[in-house]
């Protein structure tokens, strides 16, 4: 699914067959590898510029895996990695970017976005790849294989802190098949949550307006004062709740504390039901400053969301509370 047509390995005895009178790189016709190849390119081109941002404030992403593909990555092969097809191509990503409302608000400066170019990237050594490149092959592979949703900006803030968890544990035999897992995790994931990232569901009663709408109707049965705060400011749940709840809100903490939020989220059997009483006992947790606040401090509060003592327990306390009392 990643390898450029026609480019095969020598040891095996297969020749080159990517420019045939029947398919070549010019050939118009919507069944042809090539013609695939160059849409592939535009949807990769956005899913680089995307995981080279990944959590900033670690370096864990730039850092070489134990395990990189020896297929792609042996130099024996005259296959391409993925980083060396967009440094080829000449396209421009700013043509394929999938922006939508909330997914450009500013976050957190822990999570500001740093965006490392090719120039920035220190080149790793010959046959490794860093883990960011792993997480581009699992994006751009599920992307290949659900093409009705394909790559969605943010889809990567999801992925991210699954890979991390699997790519770091103890037990080297874990590690080792840190990709496969997380492909499969992520695959597992998107199949419940899919429908956030499909914009001609968002005004549907699956889609993500609802749910944002619920955050609002659940805080006006839990504090109808700050409801009604929010209300009279005009501050609608579309300038933060899109964000929060699209990516599980992982662009509003760092990396720990998203993970330590996910267990919670994922250990509840009603667990996105449980994300939108988190988001409510957010906003409870700061209702003072929000009282306080004219619509600009209540917006720079709401997108870049203030930890006190960096500790997302009493987040997590809250919600719960939320949940236990109906």
């Amino acid at each position: 699914m990643i390898i450029q047509p026609g480019i095969a390995k020598a040891k095996l005895g297969l020749s080159r067959e990517d420019v045939t009178m029947e398919d070549h790189p010019l050939n118009p016709n919507p069944d042809s590898r090539w013609n695939t190849y160059f849409k592939d390119n535009e949807v990769l081109l956005q899913i680089d510029k995307d995981v080279r941002r990944l959590c900033p404030d670690f370096s864990f992403f730039l850092n070489p895996t134990e395990y990189p593909c020896q297929l792609i990555m042996d130099p024996e092969n005259e296959y391409e990695t993925l980083r060396k097809r967009v440094e080829q191509t000449t396209l421009k990503s700013q043509t394929v970017a999938r922006n939508r409302s909330g997914l450009t608000n500013v976050s957190s400066p822990l999570k500001a976005a740093a965006s490392h170019s090719l120039s920035d990237i220190e080149p790793l050594p010959s046959g490794s790849e860093a883990h960011w490149e792993v997480v581009e092959r699992i994006l751009f592979i599920y992307a290949k294989l659900n093409p009705g949703i394909a790559y969605v900006q943010g889809m990567n803030e999801i992925v991210g802190p699954i890979y991390y968890t699997f790519a770091t544990n103890p037990n080297g035999a874990w590690r080792e098949h840190a990709e496969a897992d997380t492909f499969f995790c992520f695959t597992n994931l998107m199949a419940e949550i899919r429908d956030n990232f499909i914009k001609s569901l968002d005004d549907s009663q699956c889609g993500i307006t609802a749910k944002m709408e619920r955050v609002y109707s659940t805080l006006k049965e839990e504090d109808e004062e700050l409801y009604l705060r929010l209300q009279e400011q005009n501050i609608k749940p579309q300038f933060f709740a899109f964000r929060w709840l699209t990516l599980l809100l992982s662009q509003e903490f760092v990396l720990p504390d998203v993970i330590r939020i996910w267990d919670s989220l994922f250990a509840d059997e009603n667990r996105f039901d449980f994300l939108l009483k988190v988001s409510c006992a957010m906003l409870i947790l700061i209702r003072d400053q929000l009282l306080e606040g004219d619509f600009t401090v209540n917006m720079r509060l709401l997108q870049d969301y203030p930890l006190s003592d960096g500790d997302v327990l009493p987040i997590l306390k809250k919600a719960k509370e939320l949940q236990d009392s109906k």
